[in-house]
């Protein structure tokens, strides 16, 4: 395996510049996968005056705000922060359909680094178990997932 050439993301975030979009909606949520994020991306170095955190109403407006955030080339990586939870009519489906698929896009149009933050849950206890508690912080995964995402990209 020694001749295989591997190219892999190391996890340090100095110098660069991040652009945190959060959604308002479920914001007792939220706001701890923000503060989630922060504290995993300065534990890796990034200077804390280096993140903007941008606030959105919702789930739905989270591709709008990062897709003008990739177009401005002004962040070096982008992390979306969100949750959605079901409630009785199909809207669900629809918020976390098109908002999943218009972050995605972005990434693929910008190659831009965008950590995928998210939750789609079906109960308000399971919002919870995945903001901090027995599921960990996917605001955390989230930015280690577009850490390591933007330094493979600058490799290749």
């Amino acid at each position: 395996m020694n001749d295989i050439t591997t190219i892999s993301g190391r996890l340090d975030a100095v110098g660069l510049k991040v652009a945190i979009v959060a959604a308002r909606f479920n914001d007792f949520i939220v706001n701890r996968l923000v503060d989630g994020a922060v504290d995993y991306l300065e534990r890796h170095g990034l200077d804390r005056a280096s993140i903007t955190l941008v606030r959105v109403p919702g789930a739905f407006e989270l591709p709008l705000v990062c897709q003008k955030l990739a177009a401005g080339k002004k962040h070096d990586g982008i992390l979306a922060l969100g949750a959605v939870i079901r409630g009785a009519t199909p809207h669900f489906d629809y918020v976390c359909a098109e908002a999943t698929k218009g972050l995605a896009h972005i990434m693929l149009e910008h190659g831009t680094a965008l950590g995928y933050g998210l939750l789609t849950c079906d109960t308000i206890e399971q919002a919870i178990e995945r903001a901090g508690s027995k599921a960990g912080n996917k605001g955390v995964e989230a930015a280690a997932a577009m850490l390591e995402t933007l330094r493979v990209l600058e490799q290749l």
